[in-house]
């Protein structure tokens, strides 16, 4: 008895076939894509890296006899579906109010902050419904971390799912291969609410490393990307977070973690997973160990993601996958 029944895809091959994304910022759309993919592909694992939640709240004032109003525009209910649609496609959220509450809010801030906890808790727990339904008919354990613009409640929802499953803090057996998680970055210039210095990162990721027992297989999965890869190039800010534009072109920088890539250059695992940087789509290899950012559009609702072959204790294939 169960939730699940037997995938027996690496037991006949002797493969095991992980998908990846990350940053997918409350995407509905994105998180069934990935479902959907990870059928396809016939995958063993499904990891999705962090950055689960959204970033945005928008206020919707109910007027009365059906009516809303948006931003100054007055819609009915076939109105309002479209534009609730389109939020949530952007993997943003919203809240219906009226006038008093609209004004509680503009007057304080943690009528806002508890708004947008009901909206993430509400969203997550909606995914794990929608994976409990796509994902009954095969056995794909769904490994969930969450990433720097995360609040922690997040994993207490995470917890309560009969299918994503909390990977930080643990050591995940993915076959042969033990997997390590890990969501916090270094500073950024927008103070989120898993930010680490790079001392504390450092001391933090090698605790995690002593509790794996083959460095060589093993697999890290990093939110924040090593620095002066591939994988961590955003535009250079000035100080008042605007790109800095160069010729008519913005000026990339690099952004990554430097505890991050000094801990892979001398753990030297088989793996690192990573993703922070949206527009850094990349591969990369730091001695021995391949590290992988599959990049993110969450906004458009485009899905991603890093399929990766492992074979006797090997990488034999990757590649990016896009949708």
């Amino acid at each position: 008895m169960g939730l699940f029944k037997r995938n027996n895809n690496q037991e006949t091959s002797g493969q095991i076939k992980i998908l990846y994304t990350t940053d997918i910022h409350g995407s509905d759309v994105i998180f069934k894509k990935f479902l959907n993919a990870g059928k396809i592909y016939k995958v063993n694992y499904l990891i999705i890296g962090g950055d689960i939640a959204g970033k945005s709240l928008t206020p919707i004032v109910d007027i009365g006899e059906g009516k809303y109003m948006i931003d100054d525009k007055v819609v009915g209910r076939e109105g309002l579906k479209e534009i609730t649609d389109e939020i949530r496609k952007q993997g943003n959220y919203y809240v219906i109010v009226d006038r008093k509450d609209l004004q509680e809010m503009k007057e304080d801030k943690r009528k806002v902050d508890e708004a947008f906890k009901t909206s993430m808790i509400e969203v997550v727990r909606n995914w794990s419904k929608i994976a409990e339904e796509k994902l009954k008919d095969v056995d794909i354990p769904l490994y969930v971390n969450l990433g720097n613009d995360d609040p922690l409640y997040l994993f207490d929802v995470i917890e309560e799912s009969k299918v994503m499953k909390k990977c930080e803090g643990e050591v995940v057996q993915l076959g042969e291969h033990e997997m390590i998680s890990f969501g916090y970055v270094n500073p950024t210039p927008w103070n989120t609410p898993r930010e680490m210095p790079e001392e504390k990162i450092y001391t933090a990721l090698k605790q995690e490393t002593k509790k794996i027992s083959d460095i060589e297989k093993a697999i890290f999965n990093i939110h924040a990307p090593p620095y002066n890869t591939n994988l961590d190039s955003a535009p250079l800010l000035t100080p008042d977070l605007k790109p800095v534009i160069k010729g008519g072109e913005v000026v990339m920088s690099h952004v990554g973690s430097v505890s991050v890539r000094k801990v892979i250059e001398e753990e030297q695992p088989l793996l690192g997973l990573h993703g922070h940087i949206h527009e850094s789509r990349g591969f990369d290899k730091l001695g021995r160990t391949l590290v992988l950012n599959p990049g993110s559009e969450h906004n458009e609702g485009i899905l991603h993601a890093a399929y990766i072959i492992l074979e006797k204790g090997k990488i034999k294939a990757h590649q990016f996958i896009i949708g």
